[in-house]
């Protein structure tokens, strides 16, 4: 009964590049979100890094290792439609040379976010990752069938990309003017149900943090391209206000073996100790499992979110915000990414300038004197924009009748591999060596012509 009940369904395999279990970070939320939305319409596999026995779910999961290219053979084989992230190349090759169409994801923006990433190596080891990053940039663009992004400022970086490896052509163009067919937007999303509180996790609760207590909550991961310094710097301009706390929600990356403590949570911890915060006024907690989340996010009074002025934020998607617009969490965010516009935008918090502590502060007394109450009417609306359902619908019509992209199903392309470029120099060098055996041959026709005309003024005499 269950496997007719599959019967012509398109097979889609997505593979995820960050583990999915009761722990789960940005990229492993959105495949297992995803796989959800898909399972309604397609027969769906999620392959990933597995840490944990799951829930029964209504679509296959497949653990992966990320150590033996081969074990993903077997569901390449099966699928009709593959959504990865295009960095997946590093681990399985294989995705560049499949006939399979290929759904690449890009809903991070790499080219941005890794200059922030990077940017505390040693500047050969930047230049060493971003030459080889660029090179798999280039080889999944080119070989793409369908493009995500999570945003229209996404898009338009992406668009520019792809225009310049030669993707807009006058084949895509005539397939769709607009584009949407080869790269469309879509972002993180929301469930549809709001949250609901099931236990006290924070006030009275946490040691340190009573049941009368306003809690800021840094609702993430501390990674090196934000800025939690200002935040810290904030909250100690306020220690005044013995019932303020501030809760980081999460350190250490649930996929700790390929994402290590990134050095800005030492710089906050140092920072938030050498002001005398921690443990008082600042509280630095553990990833918690996905399922709870929301008990976290309905306990607190303010969200924050800050980074520093720079082109990462500019394309950045922050999916921390898109919890505070599910729980009607009032926020504090820095300016410059779509995000904080769009929450500037519906009146969802205050946006402040770049590290500026003393904006920060006066935003979070603002909403703290507000209280949540205050906006909520503001949230519902913002909160169905981003519904998985809503936001998945592109992928959910290519999944459906999945096919290559018009420029590779005619094979047209203005790139050369190394291969072709070296067979193009020998082509344009064997040009050369028969117009130079020309020119001898006319040099040696017109030499010829002249000692016969010689000769017969010689004899004519």
């Amino acid at each position: 009964m269950r496997e007719s009940w599959k019967q012509g369904r398109t097979k889609v395999l997505l593979i995820s590049q960050d583990v999915v279990g009761a722990k789960m970070a940005g990229p492993g939320i959105r495949y297992w979100e995803l796989s959800q939305v898909l399972a309604a319409h397609c027969q769906v596999t999620l392959a990933a890094p597995v840490t944990e026995p799951l829930p029964r779910v209504p679509w296959r999961v497949h653990p992966l290792s990320f150590q033996k290219s081969a074990e993903l053979d077997p569901l390449l084989a099966e699928a009709d439609v593959v959504v990865s992230s295009g960095f997946m190349l590093y681990h399985y090759p294989q995705l560049e040379e499949m006939r399979t169409p290929w759904v690449v994801d890009m809903y991070i923006p790499f080219p941005t976010e890794g200059l922030a990433h990077y940017a505390s190596h040693p500047m050969e080891g930047q230049l060493s990752a971003h030459r080889a990053n660029s090179e798999m940039f280039w080889r999944f663009m080119t070989r793409g069938d369908f493009f995500l992004c999570a945003s229209e400022r996404q898009r338009d970086l992406y668009l520019g990309m792809l225009a310049a490896l030669g993707r807009l052509n006058p084949w895509t163009f005539s397939q769709d003017p607009s584009l949407r067919r080869l790269i469309d937007v879509v972002p993180f999303g929301l469930p549809q149900e709001p949250p609901v509180h099931r236990k006290a996790v924070l006030k009275g609760v946490q040691k340190g943090i009573g049941r009368e207590d306003k809690v800021i909550l840094w609702g993430g991961g501390i990674w090196d391209w934000l800025d939690p310094l200002t935040l810290i710097r904030a909250v100690e301009l306020l220690r005044d206000r013995e019932d303020l706390r501030l809760y980081f929600l999460g350190r250490q990356h649930p996929f700790s073996s390929q994402v290590p403590e990134m050095a800005m949570y030492k710089r906050a911890k140092a920072l938030s100790d050498a002001l005398g915060l921690t443990g008082r006024w600042v509280f630095f907690g553990e990833w918690v499992p996905y399922e709870e989340r929301a008990n976290y996010l309905l306990e607190a009074d303010v969200g924050v979110s800050l980074h520093s002025a720079g082109v990462e934020a500019r394309f950045a998607f922050r999916t921390r915000v898109l919890d505070y617009i599910w729980a009607g969490l009032p926020m504090v965010l820095s300016e410059g990414d779509e995000l904080a516009q769009f929450a500037q935008e519906h009146g969802l918090g205050i946006v402040v300038p770049p590290q500026d502590t003393n904006a920060v502060a006066e935003a979070l007394l603002t909403l703290l004197e507000e209280g949540r109450e205050a906006r909520r009417a503001r949230f519902s609306e913002a909160a169905r924009i981003f519904s998985w359902k809503r936001v998945a619908r592109p992928l959910v019509a290519f999944c459906s009748s999945p096919q290559p992209a018009v420029d590779r199903q005619k094979g047209y392309s203005v790139l050369f591999t190394e291969a072709a470029r070296e067979g193009l120099t020998l082509q344009r060098a064997r040009e050369r060596v028969a117009e130079l055996e020309e020119l001898v041959q006319a040099y040696e026709r017109g030499r010829f012509i002249r000692l016969m005309a010689w000769l017969k003024r010689v004899l004519g005499k």
